[in-house]
């Protein structure tokens, strides 16, 4: 990433602002298109991403009615055109077009959620509402669930998408939702046999959530829905690993299983040989790792190190090493170079004893330790 860069700056700028500001001046009567502009960039440099959002909608709320009838209509005709119905995936739109969803909170969450849902069920089409549909599943939940469910049929595929994405219980950004995590499960039955990936990546990350919580009915849900049939074979091959891939990290027994790897797989550990026991901070741990089988065995091999924490205790973190197919006696020989970067900005090191270990299918074979000097 350059230095410099800002996500708030290349999403929220004169391009995109001037962009919306001309929907409106052609939707709202007496819209001062210079003015808005103005006012918007003015008050940017001093509010990060999300807040930049609220603040367009506070320089849009002089021009639009008090009436929320009203308001909601002068929203719907200056929406740009539907997002490409044609598309199956990567279709996300601007976040400028996120303000309506601020707006149906702010004036049609007490006094008018249906009104309200009718206008995000419109602005989703444009940009997702999965952070605006969350304040009416908490305060209205009989009326929003009820509208969720027809919209999780609805032709459009951001429509049946946000049903998924709205409903997520560790939504990146979002609101918390206040009813229960398998409320959800009816509704991602009847979308998990989607045939856009828009919807059915939602729908697995929806389960990924699901299963750092309660990970045997992540298992038992995608099982069931294997044995369904109703969706494609390959998506529905994607769908599992996507929804697992923490589970599989962790070794889950249950989740291996699901895709074919045995977690007491008779698999050896022939030899692991570490480069060098004594690494210094922005250096790589660089080892080597040898597997065996008697027979041919599909694996999932990955990696952990127990990094020294401010305490002295040690924290593990899994990474991937390779997914493949031992051969019936043959050892196959894996090399991996691991940066520790001394000057992480998400992630801080510590000088120590540091333990590396192997695991396949879930399962620790062998370590190997080494030190970290940060000097």
């Amino acid at each position: 990433m350059a230095q410099g860069f800002s996500l708030a700056d290349q999403t929220f700028n004169a391009e995109s602002v001037g962009r919306l500001a001309a929907e409106y001046a052609a939707a709202i009567e007496g819209f001062d298109q210079d003015v808005f502009v103005s006012k918007v960039l003015s008050g940017f440099p001093e509010r990060e991403f999300m807040q930049r959002i609220e603040w367009i909608a506070d320089c849009l709320e002089p021009y639009l009615a008090e009436d929320f009838s009203t308001m909601a209509s002068q929203l719907k005709e200056a929406m740009p055109e539907k997002l490409n119905p044609l598309l199956k995936d990567d279709d996300f739109g601007s976040f400028v077009h996120t303000v309506p969803g601020v707006l149906a909170v702010r004036h049609g969450l007490e006094n008018h959620h249906e009104e309200a849902l009718d206008l995000l069920y419109e602005a989703t089409q444009r940009f997702s509402m999965e952070f605006y549909i969350r304040p009416f599943i908490n305060q209205w939940p009989d009326d929003t669930l009820a509208r969720m469910k027809l919209w999780a049929e609805d032709e459009n595929y951001h429509v049946r998408r946000l049903v998924s994405e709205g409903l997520r219980p560790k939504l990146p950004w979002a609101k918390k939702l206040e009813i229960s995590q398998d409320t959800p499960l009816p509704y991602l039955d009847a979308l998990y046999a989607d045939q856009t990936r828009f919807v059915t990546r939602s729908v697995s990350n929806h389960l990924n959530d699901i299963s750092k919580s309660d990970p045997d009915v992540v298992v038992q849900t995608l099982a069931k829905w294997r044995d369904e049939g109703r969706q494609n074979a390959k998506e529905m091959d994607w769908m599992t690993r996507h929804a697992l891939r923490g589970l599989i990290k962790q070794g889950h027994q249950g989740a291996l299983e699901l895709l074919g790897f045995k977690y007491d797989a008779d698999v050896h550990l022939e030899g692991l040989k570490l480069k060098s026991e004594h690494i210094k901070g922005g250096e790589a741990l660089e080892f080597e790792v040898a597997l065996s089988a008697k027979e041919k065995t599909p694996v999932i091999v990955d990696y952990q190190i127990h990094f020294v924490r401010q305490n002295g205790s040690t924290s593990p973190k899994v990474f991937k090493l390779k997914q493949t197919n031992l051969a019936a006696g043959k050892p196959i020989l894996f090399a991996k170079r691991h940066v520790l970067k001394a000057n992480a900005t998400t992630f801080r090191l510590y000088e120590g004893r540091h333990k590396l270990v192997i695991q396949v299918n879930g399962k620790p074979l062998g370590e190997a330790e080494f030190d970290l000097a940060l000097d």
